[in-house]
């Protein structure tokens, strides 16, 4: 298996080198391991996606249409 460094991914994906080790402490980057000071990263490890949103989130003030009655649900 191939590797690639912090600053590989970095460029790789779009995001700052910190921002790729801080994804790595957190456990999110699948088969990263530490090599000392390094982060080693298997070069096809995909981009983890930004936890910072759900895929369904909804505002509370946002109403609904109910699809099964065709009212408005909270």
């Amino acid at each position: 298996m191939e590797y690639i460094t912090a600053k590989e991914a970095a460029e790789k994906w779009g995001i700052s080198q910190r921002r790729v080790q801080v994804l790595c402490e957190q456990g999110r980057v699948d088969g990263a391991k530490r090599l000392g000071w390094v982060w080693a990263i298997p070069k096809d490890a995909p981009k983890p996606a930004d936890a910072r949103f759900k895929r369904e989130e909804t505002r509370t003030n946002e109403k609904k249409i109910d699809a099964r009655t065709g009212g408005v649900r909270q």
